[in-house]
């Protein structure tokens, strides 16, 4: 991990390779091209190692080096990431509100169906 107890801001970039993570589960570097290539048929196997390694120096991942093939992982738990980085949009856009936060997202960024869903949890239906 760093030296600093602030959490690591991934790039996009960085946060897509996240996103396939935690999807495989750990994953070895040819697992994690394979996945990546789907949405990038471009992508180098050597850009992803490369994005890997910077990624674990980083901290933003782990590294098993008991095989030949290292195989990694994130570092955080989706949930704990998307929480920090929300917390840090909500305190930079919207200064400090989640209420600003949640009407942004629901002026435009919400699918009936996820409206649906979301009256379901505020009335408590879903548990």
């Amino acid at each position: 991990m760093p030296k600093s107890n602030r959490p690591i801001k991934p790039t996009p970039a960085e946060l897509n390779l996240l996103r396939v993570l935690w999807e495989l589960g750990p994953a070895t570097v040819k697992q994690v091209h394979l996945a990546v290539q789907i949405d990038r048929p471009e992508a180098t196997y050597a850009t992803v190692l490369r994005q890997l390694q910077l990624m674990h120096a980083k901290g933003l991942l782990r590294r098993d080096e008991s095989e030949r093939s290292h195989v990694y992982a994130a570092a955080q738990k989706k949930n704990a990431l998307q929480t920090n980085l929300l917390k840090e949009l909500i305190n930079k856009a919207f200064a400090g509100s989640g209420k600003a936060l949640v009407l942004a997202a629901l002026r435009g960024h919400v699918t009936q169906e996820e409206r649906d869903e979301i009256r379901q949890i505020l009335h408590g239906e879903d548990q």
